[in-house]
């Protein structure tokens, strides 16, 4: 995942869990990520499909956690906006006539897999309101 989507997806989390009883907009989330909130928008799509947050449209509106922070795995948010491996693409088109070309794709989606894994299961073992803890 070479980009910022879970930073994003994190920060936005934390905020929501850091004031719980408060619709958050996605113009002040953005303003405490310093990002347009066109991105902010689309994250908290993402993330209320997922399950984890919920809005509402209008003058009262925003987001707000659609759980308590104790029940929401840091995993869950990796999950939900995970969109590549964590160690990147496989090549696209190894030469086939190579000893290592001709496999090495097969051997990478196992070693892939297990990075993965390996960081879900981690993540799985935190939770937002822990994370939360850390910001006064």
């Amino acid at each position: 995942m070479n980009n910022t989507r879970f930073a994003t997806a994190i920060h936005i989390m934390t905020l929501l869990s850091k004031f719980p009883q408060d619709w958050i907009t996605s113009d002040w989330l953005a303003g405490s990520i310093n990002v347009n909130p066109v991105i902010v928008r689309k994250e908290i799509g993402v993330l209320k499909k997922a399950g984890l947050i919920i809005s509402r449209k209008g003058k009262e509106g925003g987001s707000q956690l659609a759980k308590n922070a104790s029940e929401i795995s840091i995993s869950e948010i990796y999950s939900a906006v995970k969109n590549s491996d964590v160690l990147g693409k496989k090549n696209n088109d190894p030469n086939p006539a190579c000893p290592v070309g001709k496999s090495i794709n097969t051997h990478l989606g196992q070693l892939f897999t297990e990075t993965d894994l390996l960081v879900f299961r981690f993540l799985g073992d935190k939770t937002l309101k822990e994370f939360t803890e850390h910001f006064d």
